[in-house]
């Protein structure tokens, strides 16, 4: 891949320099279990938007017995979602969209060129291109085994109203 489409170039990274683990990683995201899908944060640069972790694929992983029996793929949506979760980290850690929960609002520019299997570390790098603070975040994603880009793409992210929700929930109760 050429290096001008690059956030960040994977082989530059040091991927032995965590900055964040689960404990931390969970202080900013609430994602649990099976739907956990980053694993250490290896850059953080809240200045430029831009971020970097990953997720290391073992051979327990939730999807492996039905996607794809006797060959298993990383389902794409859970690429997105890893990316997602490295996106909102930040964010939140950083305080840039002053909310208590983020969600998905949407994906633009998706393209999936590889795979991911049990046994590859999914690097994931993601940079702020928009924000609106309360409302809504921008951000392009790369995903990468060792240095093949096997997913990029562009996601929304959007203010989720927990106290709303959860109003609601209690009504119906």
């Amino acid at each position: 891949m050429p290096e001008k489409d690059l956030i960040l170039d994977p082989a530059e990274l040091d991927l032995n320099r965590v900055l964040a683990e689960m404990d931390e990683i969970r202080k900013h995201i609430p994602q649990r279990h099976e739907m956990e899908q980053i694993s250490a944060v290896v850059y953080d640069d809240p200045e430029q938007g831009i971020a970097a972790g990953y997720k290391d694929m073992t051979d327990q992983e939730f999807w492996i017995r039905g996607h794809m029996p006797g060959m298993p793929l990383l389902p794409g949506v859970l690429i997105c979602e890893a990316a997602a979760q490295l996106c909102t980290y930040q964010v939140q850690k950083h305080g840039a969209m002053d909310v208590n929960m983020m969600g998905f609002g949407g994906l633009d520019k998706v393209r999936f060129r590889g795979i991911v299997r049990p046994g590859d570390r999914l690097l994931l790098v993601c940079k702020r291109l928009a924000i609106r603070p309360r409302a809504m975040i921008r951000c392009a994603f790369q995903a990468f085994v060792d240095t093949a880009l096997v997913c990029e793409g562009e996601l929304v992210g959007v203010s989720i109203p927990v106290e709303t929700i959860q109003d609601m929930d209690s009504n119906k109760r």
